[in-house]
């Protein structure tokens, strides 16, 4: 057989994998968000390089959730609000959906805040970048179909490159990195141990198992595609955590090393200017302002999936308004709601944003059980259910995500036990 013949069915398999590409991907992502941005941001510099070795255990934890949830997907054809009707019932599903829906705004505010703020480093009023990136973001999802939107979010994802490089131009000290990251830092402080569970619980949210098995689904994957869709998960998890320790190591280079405390992403981005320079300052702003804008888009869209899904709407982004017209109109009302409320004159969004959290932490744990139940399930996922070893790990990523998850929303709601 020649090297032409024997590269064909490497070139097929190259390309069915390409075509499979990108729920795992955008997925893992989003999650780099304004506020998870923040997270990062605010771990480097106030702990520096000593909060890294929960990265790659938080690599892990993010596949074997997201993998659960693509299995699910390809192996039912149908959506996690779908799935967790039929198992709960419509009465318990509706609270679900109420409190997802509720938190989804609050993130999606929290999203056009990053937007406003990362274009207010250039100059831009949020007058202006807000109602645009608003603009835009819903002429994308309404007038585009699946395949164009999913190449946008492609692209977006392989902007977060950008906080990599600005890693790099922070000229950390690379050898106390390597050791930050295969040796546990355990610090017994209030401030500590929050950042640890506020790290985990800004990298795995409840929306994100919803939003990438219904993409699964609306991309028409089937479980023939399953291998593919597993890599699929695997590279966007690990990319994503990977872009998050980068943001961790710039802050840790400059704003730890310099004793500079902040509150925010975009406060980071500002002081790294003079630490780190004019290219790694503006790399950071334009990798929020991706994020920002990113994020605004897929988390109104996520819920407008849950919604329909849980609820037998037509939904789905190959469908036209009149089609679906309840899928774009929620989707078109978390955008107007998020957009306009960032243009009210409030001082402080912290309030919208600990609340977001807190729903968030009290989904989490019913989610990930839930999952668990289905993905167990002979009669639903037959030969494709877990396995005892993956099951054991599943169960104690799944454990320690909701002890974590309990903690945050405690600190979330009584702060002055920090």
């Amino acid at each position: 057989m020649s090297f032409r013949h024997r590269l064909r069915p490497l070139r097929a398999r190259l390309l069915l994998l390409l075509a499979v590409l990108g729920p795992g991907i955008i997925t893992a992502n989003v999650d780099n968000d304004a506020g998870g941005i923040t997270t990062y941001s605010v771990a480097g510099a106030h702990y520096g390089y000593s909060l890294l070795w929960i990265m790659p255990w938080l690599a892990l934890a993010l596949i074997i959730v997201q993998e659960m949830s693509a299995r699910l997907g390809v192996v039912t054809g149908k959506g996690l609000a779908d799935l967790i009707r039929e198992s709960l019932g419509v009465r318990l599903t509706t609270l679900i959906i109420g409190l997802m829906v509720i938190a989804n705004l609050a993130n999606t505010v929290s999203e056009f805040a990053g937007v406003a703020a990362s274009l207010e480093i250039f100059g831009v009023s949020k007058y202006l970048s807000v109602p645009v990136a608003a603009g835009l973001v819903w002429l994308l999802i309404v007038k585009a179909n699946y395949q164009f939107v999913e190449r946008i979010f492609l692209v977006a994802s392989l902007i977060f490159l950008t906080y990599i490089i600005s890693g790099v131009l922070a000229r950390p000290v690379w050898p106390e990195v390597g050791r930050a990251l295969v040796t546990p830092t355990i610090r017994f402080d209030a401030g500590y141990m929050t950042m640890v569970v506020t790290i985990i619980g800004t990298t795995i949210a409840p929306w994100m198992q919803f939003y990438q098995q219904a993409s699964i689904v609306d991309k028409g994957l089937k479980i023939t595609d399953y291998a593919y869709e597993r890599l699929d998960v695997i590279f966007g998890s690990v990319f994503a955590v990977i872009v998050a320790a980068f943001i961790m190591i710039a802050c840790a280079a400059t704003l730890y090393q310099n004793n500079i405390h902040i509150t925010s992403a975009t406060d980071a981005a500002q002081a790294l200017r003079p630490l780190a320079g004019d290219y790694a300052s503006l790399l950071f702003a334009f990798g929020l302002l991706n994020a920002s804008v990113f994020s605004a888009a897929v988390l109104p869209l996520s819920t407008a999936y849950v919604v329909c899904e849980a609820f037998g709407w037509e939904q789905g982004v190959n469908r036209s308004f009149k089609e679906a017209p309840i899928f774009f109109g929620i989707y078109t009302a978390l955008i107007v709601l998020g957009a306009a409320i960032i243009l009210l004159p409030i001082e402080s969004l912290v309030n919208a944003m600990l609340s977001s959290q807190t729903l968030n932490g009290v989904l989490l744990p019913v989610i990930l059980i839930v999952m668990l139940k289905l993905i167990n399930d002979k009669r639903l996922m037959g030969r494709f259910r877990n396995g005892r070893v993956f099951n054991l790990v599943a169960w104690i990523t799944v454990l320690v995500v909701i002890a974590l998850t309990v903690i945050l929303v405690a600190v979330s709601l009584f702060p002055q036990v920090r």
